[in-house]
């Protein structure tokens, strides 16, 4: 059986495993938020920083990119994806149907926001500029995440406003710092 992840965050930049194929994809019913906060990878309990998640929305889409693993990784890749997405139960584990720009529809693994979780949350976009602009974690400063991010969806031709106001202004706030 295939495995298929889906990647609309750091998995566009880092998915952690050399995919057999990328395809781009889109998701309907979600989009791309920072509606989780890091205290792990991006920030801490003390400084939390903001990552994204999925976050369920009627008539919403989101555009990233579907990874193919190879059978001989499946259980490997696996493993590491749920050590990774799963340090806190913020992130669930759900199979997802995916529409890929070839025209192919498949079920991906994707990991989306409970809601109900108290690492939820929804901020305006100057307190998650803020945010981003301050919080470390065991991965790294957050506004890494968010360049690399925007980034890669800059290089996929995916138009996000929020992402580019975001990268604007905390640039502007690091410079200040």
């Amino acid at each position: 059986m295939e495995l298929w992840v889906f990647g609309y965050g750091s998995l566009l930049w880092n998915p952690g495993f050399v995919p057999v194929q990328a395809v781009t994809a889109r998701l309907d019913g979600y989009h791309r938020s920072f509606c989780m906060l890091s205290i792990h990878h991006r920030g801490s309990e003390a400084e939390p920083g903001l990552v994204l998640a999925l976050d369920e929305a009627v008539g919403a889409s989101c555009t990233g990119v579907a990874f193919q693993v190879a059978t001989d990784d499946q259980d490997r890749v696996l493993a590491d994806l749920r050590e990774r997405e799963l340090i806190s139960s913020a992130y669930v584990e759900r199979h997802v149907p995916l529409h890929l720009t070839d025209g192919r529809w498949i079920e991906a693994l994707a990991y989306v926001i409970e809601p109900t979780h108290v690492q939820y949350c929804r901020f305006d976009l100057e307190t998650q500029a803020q945010m981003i602009a301050r919080a470390q974690g065991g991965r790294g400063p957050n506004d890494e995440y968010l360049y690399n991010t925007a980034a890669h969806l800059a290089q996929m031709d995916i138009n996000d406003p929020d992402m580019e106001w975001l990268v604007a202004r905390v640039r502007d706030l690091t410079a200040t710092a």
